[in-house]
C-alpha cells in the first residue's frame, strides 16, 4: 500500500510539473483544449464619458461654465487714451521756463486698457474711475466685437467708480447679486480684460469681506479674493457661481505687478448706490460733520481711563462745523450714529457718510463717564479728488 501511494504521488508531481511548462510555454495549447472553449469570456468594459460634463464615477464635473456664458457678455472692454500733456489747458508744459529747466517732459499722448460691466441695456456700464479719470477718449468694446464711444456720465473718486454711457442697440445687461449674503469660502469668477490680451475668466473664492483701511479708496468695503486679477481687470466684474455681479474688480495686492492672490473688489451693493445717484444726480451726496476721529485702543483707553473698549475718539473738531454746533467736543467718544454702532474709524466714516445732509440724527459719546445723545445736523462732504485721497494715508477729518 506504501508503494502504491509513492507511485501515485510521483505521478501527480510529473503531472502538475508538466502542466506548469506547457501553461508557461505554449499557453494556446491549454487555451484550445475542447473542455475550455464552451467557457465564458470575461469582458473588462472601461468608462466612457458621454458628455463633457460627465465624471468617471457618473457624478457631474465641477463647472462655471453656465456662470461665465451669463456674465461675460456683460462685461467689455474700455480702451482709453489722453491728449499730449502740452495741449492741456493749464499744463505746466506751456510755461516756457519750466521748458527751458526741464525740456519737454510727457509730451506723448497716453493710454490704457481696463474693464467695464453693462448693468442697464439702456446702455450704461459701470468700471473705475481711476480707469477713466483725466483720460479725454473712452471706446467700449463688446464681447460680439463691436464697439462704441463712451461718455462719463458721472464719477465718484472716493469709492473709484465711474459711470459710462454708450448708445448701441440689443446690449446684455449683468444681472445684480446681494453682495451682503456672501461669506467667506464662496465660489466666484473675476472677469475682465487683463494685460489687454482678451476677455478672461479665473475663478477661485470669497477669501475675505469687509477690509478697510487699505489706503486705497476713502470708503472702503471691499471683498478680497484670490481669483487672479492682473492690470486690466480694474472695472470687470467678479460674480458667483450664478453669474450675478457681486462686486466691481478694483485693485491687488502684488509686488510685481502680477496677481499674487491677494484681489479686491467693490461689493455690488455700494456699487448700485453710487450708480443710482452718479445716474440721478450726477454725484454722490454723502453726510459730513467735521471731526477728526481716532481708533480707540486699549492704550488710548488706559491713558485717558475710558471704561469703553470699542468707539472712536475724537481728537478735533472743526469751528463752527457741524459737530461743533451740535455739541461734540474733543476728548469725546463716539459709539453710535443713528442706529449704527461704531467701533472704528472707517465704520464711523460710513456711517456719517450715509447721512442726509440738513437732517438732524442722533449721536452717542460718552464724556466723563457719562453717555449723551446729541443732535447733529449733517452738512454735505465737500469733493475730494482722486490726488487728494491718494495723498491721505487715513481718513482725518469727517
Amino acid at each position: 500500500m506504501r508503494k502504491l501511494w509513492m507511485i501515485f504521488s510521483q505521478a501527480v508531481t510529473v503531472l502538475v510539473a508538466a502542466l506548469f511548462v506547457v501553461t508557461t510555454l505554449k499557453p494556446q495549447w491549454i487555451q484550445s483544449m475542447p473542455w475550455q472553449a464552451h467557457q465564458p469570456a470575461t469582458v473588462i468594459t472601461a468608462p466612457v464619458a458621454t458628455t463633457p460634463t460627465g465624471g468617471l464615477s457618473g457624478t457631474p464635473m465641477l463647472s462655471f461654465s453656465d456662470a461665465a456664458k451669463r456674465a461675460a457678455p456683460a462685461v467689455v472692454s474700455v480702451m482709453t487714451s489722453s491728449k499730449a500733456a502740452a495741449s492741456r489747458p493749464g499744463s505746466r508744459q506751456n510755461d516756457p521756463w519750466f521748458r527751458y529747466f526741464f525740456g519737454e517732459q510727457g509730451s506723448q499722448p497716453q493710454s490704457g486698457i481696463g474693464s467695464g460691466v453693462i448693468v442697464s441695456s439702456n446702455g450704461y456700464v459701470l468700471t473705475n474711475n481711476h480707469v477713466v479719470e483725466r483720460m479725454d477718449d473712452i471706446e467700449v468694446m463688446l464681447t460680439d466685437g463691436r464697439k462704441a464711444r463712451a461718455k462719463v456720465i458721472g464719477s465718484d473718486p472716493e469709492t473709484d467708480l465711474a459711470v459710462l454711457k454708450i448708445e448701441l442697440d440689443r446690449l446684455p445687461a449683468i444681472t445684480f447679486g446681494n453682495s451682503d449674503t456672501l461669506q467667506v469660502g464662496d465660489a466666484v469668477l473675476a472677469i475682465g480684460n487683463p494685460f489687454g490680451v482678451g476677455q478672461t475668466v479665473t475663478a477661485g473664492i470669497v477669501s475675505a469681506l469687509g477690509r478697510n483701511q487699505l489706503g486705497i479708496n476713502t470708503f472702503e468695503n471691499f471683498i478680497q479674493t484670490d481669483a487672479a486679477i492682473n492690470p486690466g481687470n480694474s472695472g470687470g466684474a467678479l460674480v458667483d457661481a450664478s453669474g450675478s455681479l457681486m462686486g466691481i474688480n478694483s485693485a491687488i495686492y502684488s509686488r510685481s505687478g502680477g496677481s499674487l492672490g491677494i484681489g479686491f473688489a467693490i461689493p455690488v451693493s455700494t456699487a448700485q448706490h453710487v450708480l443710482e445717484s452718479l445716474i440721478r444726480d450726477g454725484q454722490v451726496t454723502r453726510g459730513w460733520i467735521g471731526v477728526e476721529p481716532r481708533d480707540l485702543t486699549a492704550e488710548i483707553a488706559e491713558t485717558f481711563n475710558l471704561p469703553l473698549k470699542d468707539g472712536v475718539l475724537i481728537t478735533g473738531v472743526l469751528q463752527n462745523g457741524p459737530a461743533a454746533q451740535g455739541g461734540v467736543h474733543p476728548g469725546d467718544v463716539v459709539v453710535q450714529i443713528a442706529q449704527t454702532p461704531v467701533a472704528n474709524t472707517s465704520q464711523l466714516l460710513n456711517a456719517v457718510a450715509s447721512l442726509k445732509p440738513g437732517e438732524p440724527a442722533k449721536i452717542t459719546v460718552q464724556r466723563a463717564g457719562k453717555m449723551l445723545a446729541l443732535d447733529v445736523v449733517a452738512a454735505q462732504r465737500p469733493k475730494a479728488s482722486r490726488n487728494e485721497i491718494a495723498r491721505q494715508e487715513a481718513p482725518q477729518e469727517e
